[in-house]
């Protein structure tokens, strides 16, 4: 899939700290992008930059597309590239929306609780959803619940009633990069802390906590 650039010939320009990205590298972020958001508990850090890249690229290449000759089976190749790329940008995109909806309450304090320099968890986009998304869930508990509870019982803490993202959960990774002395938490009592050692390429199942840190600095890849 990496190859469905090449007829652009042009470099992306990626503003997110990363240098200049061939097409080819780009589609292979997004990927990466794609696998650690779907395989993730929690809402992971925006690529709000990357998928803009991705949509400027895939309209290139549409362009690219109509002047191919009628018929030319190389274009039947290439619309399938563009579909599978639309196809990972969509679910990226899909699954980001379908964890602000699950977690928004959680989502927005995390926001707006960053540092300031930090990397944002929303786009723009997302932030102004996860908003309207929260006063339409209060609106509508107001309207069909609340106002009919007894008056100390008509306020509801979201943050309290909407569950948080579950980090104790178990994913699989592939390292990326060696990674030495991660501490891995105990499972039960009888058992201590210990650390291990990731070698480059290996693949493992541990929880997600130990090694989030990992996923956002791109040590390691959910799979």
């Amino acid at each position: 899939m990496s190859d469905a650039f090449s007829d652009d010939g042009s470099d992306t320009n990626h503003d997110d700290g990363e240098d200049e990205m061939t097409p080819a590298e780009l589609v292979d972020k997004l990927q990466e992008a794609w696998l650690n958001e779907k395989f993730s508990p929690e809402l992971l850090e925006s690529r709000s930059e990357m998928v803009e890249c991705v949509i400027e690229q895939l309209t290139h290449m549409e362009a690219n597309l109509q002047r191919v000759r009628k018929g030319d089976m190389k274009a039947n190749v290439h619309r399938m590239e563009i579909d599978r790329i639309r196809f990972v940008l969509s679910s990226y995109l899909r699954s980001r929306l379908q964890k602000i909806e699950k977690f928004f309450p959680h989502v927005l304090e995390k926001e707006k609780s960053r540092a300031e320099g930090d990397p944002s968890f929303l786009s723009p986009e997302e932030f102004a959803f996860a908003k309207e998304y929260f006063a339409n869930t209060e609106t509508y508990l107001k309207a069909v619940a609340l106002k009919h509870m007894p008056p100390n019982l008509q306020s509801v803490d979201m943050l309290k009633a909407v569950p948080e993202p579950c980090l104790d959960s178990f994913v699989f990774l592939r390292v990326k990069e060696r990674q030495e002395n991660i501490l891995v938490e105990p499972e039960s009592d009888e058992q201590r802390e210990y650390a291990v050692d990731l070698e480059e390429g290996s693949q493992h199942l541990m929880r997600y906590r130990t090694i989030a840190p990992l996923v956002s600095s791109g040590a390691v890849q959910l799979i």
